[in-house]
């Protein structure tokens, strides 16, 4: 059975949308090419007057699914002005002096050409660097918690953030369920 866009959503950004994390990634294939499209699009209308923004990062091209990011703008651009974010995504080969549109293009190009998944997408997505960077040097491994991803720091820590965001989300979609729109969803 094919989810709709709505419950997708809801379900993989629900910590966006609730204003508790920067940004959130999914994907979705629409019944055709152009469905995931056209409803990233709406989407994208729909939430900009609140502050996020939906862009497709990346388009598969033989099932024409969409990775989708999800995102709120100036949490992001705050994200990627700090100067250890921006030293870290320098150092993965990212030309940081073109702002937070720049480094959207880039990152969606790498997910488009490069043949390993760029793991410095943990930064875009609001994860702690010091998990972002523990994941690259550690390949995966010697993680001190695992949850919504591995981290690499204090374990009480990414528990605590984990148990919100899965408490978070779990709201949402009964929210959701109860037929609560999305733009109810939506957190100052």
């Amino acid at each position: 059975m094919e989810r709709s866009f709505e419950a997708v959503l809801v379900e993989q950004c629900a910590t966006t949308l609730a204003g508790v994390k920067p940004a959130s990634l999914f994907r979705y294939q629409g019944a055709d090419r152009r469905q995931s499209r056209e409803a990233a699009a709406r989407w994208a209308k729909e939430l900009a007057p609140y502050g996020i923004t939906v862009r497709i990062l990346k388009v598969c091209p033989q099932t024409g699914a969409c990775l989708i990011y999800l995102y709120r703008a100036g949490w992001l651009r705050s994200i990627l002005s700090e100067p250890s974010n921006r030293a870290f995504l320098a150092r993965q080969g990212y030309q940081t002096d073109q702002g937070c549109p720049g480094l959207l293009r880039q990152l969606s190009r790498r997910l488009c050409l490069e043949r390993e998944f760029p793991h410095e997408i943990g930064v875009f997505l609001g994860y702690p660097l010091e998990d972002v960077v523990g994941f690259i040097e550690n390949r995966g491994r010697n993680y001190t918690c695992c949850g919504c991803w591995k981290a690499y720091g204090d374990p009480e820590a990414a528990r605590r953030r984990f148990d919100q965001y899965r408490r978070c989300t779990a709201a949402c979609k009964e929210r959701f369920r109860r037929g609560a729109p999305i733009t109810q969803l939506i957190a100052a």
